[in-house]
Order: C-alpha cells, then structure tokens, then sequence
C-alpha cells in the first residue's frame, strides 16, 4: 500500500486557443480548467485538495504560471 501523504505529479498544461488549461496526473486528464477555482475543485474532486495549488511543487504549471489565463481573463496580447 502506497503512502498517504505521498501526491501525484499533476501538470497544468500551456493554455488552450480559447484559454483554458487541460490538468493531467501522469496519462490521466483530470478536467479541463478555464479558471484557478477550476483547478482547485479538480484537485478537490480527485481527492487532491490538500495541495496549495499556487506554491505546490507538486504542480507543474507549463506556458505560464496560475496567474496567466489568456483569451479568458483579459485580451490575448494585453
């Protein structure tokens, strides 16, 4: 049996054409998130919710960090 307190490698990937970020643990797509909140509550509804989603290590955030959402927060090249 694994151990409890050990987290997967979760990638938030580099941002869609319309902004939205798919969010994978290893081949397994866990939602697609057009927003932070979104990837907190799919971390929440994998379980995952104990992971500090801006400062984790845990997290890999490729194309941008949690704060870049282009196309949906603000115009694309603002």
């Amino acid at each position: 049996m694994g151990n409890p307190t050990q987290f997967p490698h979760i990638v938030v990937h580099a941002p869609a054409l319309d902004g939205s970020r798919r969010v994978t643990s290893g081949d397994a797509v866990l939602g697609v998130a057009s927003h932070l909140d979104d990837v907190v509550e799919i971390l929440r509804l994998a379980d995952l919710d104990q992971i500090e989603v801006e400062a984790s290590d845990l997290i890999e955030w490729q194309g941008g960090g949690p704060e870049d959402w282009p196309g949906l927060s603000e115009p694309h090249g603002a």
